[in-house]
């Protein structure tokens, strides 16, 4: 190896361990925010603001987006390092902090029971929920729609043994469902506004059956390195919401082209949410565990969890910055 080979690599190695390190010299795209969203809910608005962008600059930190359908997958990803920072309704974290103990839950937003709900064919002849007994059910496996259909199942008397779960994401859920080839179908907004805006009966939403919070979470490795880049992406989050609150029509408005759904059914979707960020408080992780303890009486989860562990500490205070 030349002399001047030799310099160049060391050279190389300088840059890349300063990059590392976070010392100056280390470019901005060095620190960089993987931040995994759902075609619906405030992080895409936040994405198609790019408000967050501008507030990370400061910190010398990019971000970069990634889609998923639902929570299970986008979780998974957390899990694996692929993504750090997302959101997902309830059931998923419990099954995500069963299989590994990097999660972290970050924040929430406040209970939205009427968010989902189990639909029915408008013609279809089930009335109650006792009549779901011997039906076919689409649902998405291990989804706050999941924890719905368990829970509901239980008030109308129905053994969860006595029903028959078709485990289908919501696009092909709806199809089925359209097709007639379940009997009924559980599921989160906007897709419950848009198969009910298309003719769909609601036998019953999560009133008086479940909370329904949706959560924003991480992993125990980012958390630890960067609280600041959190509280900046609260912070983003809490004005969305704000703004979501104040002027649902321009929210579903700005929604509509992002997630192909018309306007007027996403003001209903948001008339049904929760909004206003939240730390996660000792009621709400125990709301967690009563939903831990169901899935792993009926085997659905392999091992016990303490949901409480996975709660990062970020202050009431850091929240709102």
């Amino acid at each position: 190896m030349t002399k001047l080979s030799r310099l160049i690599r060391l050279s190389l190695a300088a840059t890349l361990l300063a990059a590392a390190a976070g010392v100056p010299g280390a470019s901005a795209a060095d620190r960089v925010l993987r931040i995994g969203y759902q075609k619906y809910g405030t992080l895409i608005l936040l994405k198609g603001k790019g408000t967050l962008e501008e507030k990370l600059k400061p910190l010398g930190v990019t971000v970069k987006w990634a889609e998923f359908q639902f929570g299970p997958p986008l979780l998974e990803a957390v899990n694996a390092g692929a993504i750090d920072f997302g959101t997902t309704g309830e059931a998923p974290p419990i099954f995500a902090q069963a299989a590994s103990d990097k999660l972290a839950y970050v924040a929430n937003d406040p209970a939205s029971p009427r968010g989902e709900a189990i639909l029915v064919p408008k013609d279809s002849p089930i009335r109650t929920l006792a009549d779901l007994k011997g039906k076919n059910i689409a649902v998405a496996k291990g989804s706050n729609s999941h924890y719905l259909l368990v829970k509901a199942l239980e008030k109308g008397g129905v053994p969860y043994s006595d029903v028959t779960l078709s485990w289908l994401a919501p696009a092909d859920a709806r199809s089925a469902f359209t097709r007639g080839s379940v009997d009924a179908w559980s599921v989160w907004d906007p897709y419950y506004a848009a198969a009910e805006a298309a003719g769909a009966r609601v036998l019953a939403d999560g009133t008086g059956i479940v909370e329904n919070h949706q959560f924003f979470l991480t992993s125990r490795d980012y958390a630890k390195d960067n609280e600041d880049v959190l509280r900046a992406v609260l912070s983003e989050l809490r004005s969305v919401e704000e703004w979501v609150a104040k002027d649902p029509q321009a929210a579903a408005a700005e929604l509509a082209p992002l997630v192909g759904i018309p306007a007027p059914l996403l003001a209903a979707a948001i008339s049904r949410q929760g909004l206003g960020v939240q730390p996660v408080t000792p009621e709400v992780a125990a709301a967690q565990q009563r939903i831990a303890d169901t899935f792993l009486k009926l085997k659905l989860l392999p091992k016990p969890i303490v949901v409480e562990d996975a709660v990062l500490k970020l202050k009431t205070a850091e929240i709102a910055k």
